[in-house]
């Protein structure tokens, strides 16, 4: 049986952890974890971009070796996938062994089969996206920013047959449909592609950059940065021995929009094309978040740090918020108002009231215990309808990536839930001593927790802390699948938690 195999982009060492960073983590993780729920067996890839010149620039800046440098970055990177409950099963770094090795062999077959030539080349070159440019790359006759200075420069390198592939690569994904999510992302690439491509330059001469893999077949040469890192993908998962076959091809490279033309959707496939191995299932591509309708950057100083926002509020109120305002391909605009109104309306006052409202009922009126559930009038009738539509359609909205969706539709069950509370009023049942207000009393602590146990276990992908408490506090167990979202009694006499504040005021927090 093959694991569903999903990786993130690798981060670069030369940067900090910012906003996109955790929203990638964040974003794969609730899909590694619904898959585990639907009884996937998982394999979930993310890790760390180390060699380059940029990284080698920095290292020198900061007095330290490039790999001292790296270590530290590495535990940043680490430090945030810690912080937001990311369940990744590996962390590859580009400097391990164990991806130089496949690195190198890659190289060497390639360059064996004659799909890497020497020849001499004169043009622009990038240093701050470590790349070579040309006249076409310029908007209105000047460089992009993105660029940082250009320089023209003339030297020896070795280069990788891109334009052989061309024609194949567009049939591909235009024959494909599924390769490329959200399929308005493949027109961009297929845009792209109108142009005939250049071959591409895979080394760098170690008088310019020594901070690399070396060429296997000149040891006058590194190779380009993202020969190397996009390898990753499958240097992590045993590529050359037997296991490769248990993850490969990749369900999902989950990556930014950024990234997407020409390093994942042009070279990678090429690449695998070339070296006789199948592509991944799909490369599922995220939008930005900006603020203000601009992209977050160090140069705006609108750069928000997603280790302070999920410290102060807890990871799975960032994680839902994330997860919550992200349609997945599109944009989405950050503002720490619009998240403490999230986090004080959902959260506080919808789900986190219903729990503490519930617990202190259940205390007060119940002797500590879920009860019995005896009467079924229309309020119980709606109430069970909506939870089974809530969680027939929230399934089907995780596995379309419609998360956003999902979770509106979660938390109106809340709502639902909480108006149902409204429509009983326990407390008024509980003063009256009539044998059948009692009963309908109970069912209306019992249903209230039934409706909280599914709605709980349909969050756990996004927020696994919170569901976990939820459901310990009504009983049940810690959510590992859906198979239990059926409307039933298993509650009945388990004991319910002391009441607790899951979500304390935002305006207090900040």
């Amino acid at each position: 049986m093959k694991n569903f195999y999903l990786t993130t982009a690798i981060d670069y060492a030369n940067g900090s952890p910012h906003l996109g960073h955790a929203y990638e983590k964040v974003l794969s993780d609730v899909i590694a974890r619904f898959r585990r729920m639907m009884g996937d067996r998982v394999y979930f890839l993310t890790g760390l971009d180390e060699h380059g010149q940029k990284v080698q620039q920095s290292a020198r800046k900061a007095g330290v070796a490039p790999l001292e440098f790296c270590d530290q970055q590495a535990a940043k990177f680490a430090d945030l996938c810690r912080l937001l409950n990311i369940s990744n099963d590996d962390y590859i770094r580009t400097t391990q062994p164990r991806h130089v090795k496949v690195v190198r062999e890659i190289l060497q077959s390639l360059f064996d089969k004659g799909e890497i030539y020497k020849a001499e080349y004169k043009g622009f070159y990038s240093a701050r996206q470590e790349q070579f440019l040309q006249e076409k790359d310029k908007v209105d006759g000047k460089w992009p920013e993105i660029f940082g200075e250009v320089a023209e420069i003339s030297e020896s390198n070795y280069f990788f047959k891109l334009q052989k592939y061309q024609g194949w690569l567009v049939d591909y994904i235009n024959s494909h449909e599924d390769f490329i999510y959200p399929r308005f992302r493949a027109k961009q690439v297929i845009e792209f592609l109108k142009e005939p491509l250049n071959d591409l330059c895979i080394s760098r001469p170690k008088e310019r950059l020594e901070w690399g893999i070396e060429l296997p077949f000149d040891s006058g040469y590194v190779t380009y940065v993202w020969f190397d890192a996009l390898v990753n993908y499958i240097s992590a998962v045993g590529y050359g021995t037997e296991r490769f076959s248990e993850n490969w091809p990749a369900d999902f490279h989950v990556i930014g929009k950024d990234i997407l033309v020409p390093p994942h959707s042009v070279y990678w496939p090429i690449m695998l094309k070339a070296i006789g191995i199948d592509l991944p299932k799909s490369l599922l591509v995220h939008g930005w978040w900006l603020s203000s309708g601009e992209k977050m950057s160090k140069s705006l100083g609108n750069i928000v740090n997603p280790l302070d926002l999920a410290e102060k509020f807890g990871a799975d109120p960032f994680r839902y918020f994330l997860m919550r305002e992200m349609n997945v391909g599109q944009d989405s605009d950050f503002s720490l108002d619009l998240f403490v109104t999230r986090y004080n309306s959902d959260l506080g006052n919808d789900l986190g009231n219903l729990v503490s409202r519930l617990l202190n009922m259940g205390h007060r009126y119940a002797a500590g215990k879920v009860p019995a559930a005896s009467i079924e009038e229309d309020f119980e009738k709606q109430l069970k309808a909506a939870a089974a539509k809530t969680a027939e359609e929230s399934i089907a909205l995780f596995e379309g990536m419609q998360f956003h969706i999902a979770l509106e539709k979660i938390f109106n069950f809340v709502r639902s839930v909480n108006r149902y509370a409204e429509q009983r009023a326990p407390w008024k049942l509980a003063k009256s001593g009539n044998e059948g207000d009692l009963r309908t009393l109970e069912t209306t602590l019992a249903n209230m927790a039934e409706a909280l146990r599914i709605a709980s276990v349909l969050l756990a992908p996004v927020m696994p802390e919170i569901s976990k408490k939820i459901l310990l506090l009504v009983g049940s167990q810690e959510a590992g699948s859906f198979e239990g979202l059926a409307w039933g009694n298993s509650l009945e006499g388990k004991p319910f938690g002391e009441k607790v504040i899951l979500f304390p005021r935002g305006d207090d927090v900040k």
